[in-house]
């Protein structure tokens, strides 16, 4: 099935309607489809009217205790992963005020606990002083001032020791001129900083490390229920669990190319050296 982020919302009516379709079609009650799948009859009730979307484990449940051909299989599940995924896009974000994207990040960050963020691109919003955030905010078409605002109070998240968090960024990442050289130096010398606090782990993959596996994009994975991967024109929202496993995945290949503590420390000392006046 061909990913159109027009699809996305139709989707998980589609899957509730396709799962309800083919239970009749079985001639199938609830009941008994509940019992063979081994879940209450109240949630596959909210499937089938898609009060709430089932992940892939429950998808795959219900079409093999009714026995659904492998293309119809393979046809429903690339449904289900569809349905478990979300799309934003940026002008979406734009119509409804960025300022409004910082408080539903600032949720995401406040439910978790275990943060991992891989940044082969630019530094995050949290990392990110106030010069690189209004720079790096200026191809936007809206205000962006209490945005910048937002950006900044989110920043208070790092001191929670009660949660984890860990970057991964590239050499390209960090060198990136979003703003002047001088202020690159800043940008870089406030990684070094941040790297000190006892809940915060800054890696850093220098240029001309082997890794086999190319960064495509910029993700952040939010304990093991949800990961959102950027892109130019929006984002995506994936919550399904086989989605966020390789993303898991990907994160650690990059993670165990990565230098940590004062080894990453040096490198980005002397990459700030290299912007200072």
């Amino acid at each position: 099935m061909t990913f159109d982020p027009g699809q996305l919302g139709q989707s998980k009516a589609d899957l509730a309607e396709t799962l309800r379709t083919m239970r009749k079609r079985a001639s199938r009650t609830q009941v008994w489809l509940a019992l063979r799948c081994n879940i209450s009859q109240t949630k596959l009730s909210n499937i089938e009217t898609g009060r709430i979307t089932p992940g892939l484990v429950d998808v795959e449940l219900i079409l093999r205790a009714l026995e659904a051909p492998p293309e119809l299989m393979a046809e429903v599940s690339a449904l289900a992963r569809l349905a478990n995924t979300e799309w934003q896009g940026k002008r979406s974000s734009w119509r409804r005020g960025l300022e409004k994207r910082q408080a539903e990040l600032a949720g995401l960050e406040g439910e978790a606990t275990t943060l991992r963020y891989f940044l082969p691109a630019m530094v995050t919003g949290l990392l990110a002083t106030p010069e690189y955030i209004k720079a790096s905010l200026g191809h936007s078409p809206v205000e962006t001032s209490r945005t910048i605002a937002r950006k900044l109070e989110r920043q208070a998240i790092l001191y929670e020791i009660t949660k984890r968090f860990t970057f991964v960024l590239t050499e390209q990442a960090v060198r990136w001129a979003v703003v002047s050289r001088a202020a690159m130096s800043v940008q870089i010398d406030r990684l070094v900083s941040l790297s000190r606090l006892p809940n915060v782990r800054i890696g850093v993959v220098p240029i001309g490390t082997v890794v086999g596996r190319g960064p495509l994009n910029t993700f952040t994975i939010y304990d093991q229920r949800l990961v959102t991967v950027e892109t130019f024109t929006g984002r995506m929202v994936f919550q399904d669990a086989r989605d966020i496993a390789e993303h898991l995945e990907v994160f650690a290949i990059y993670e165990r190319h990565a230098q940590f503590g004062e080894g990453a420390r040096a490198l980005l000392t002397e990459w700030a050296d290299t912007c200072r006046p």
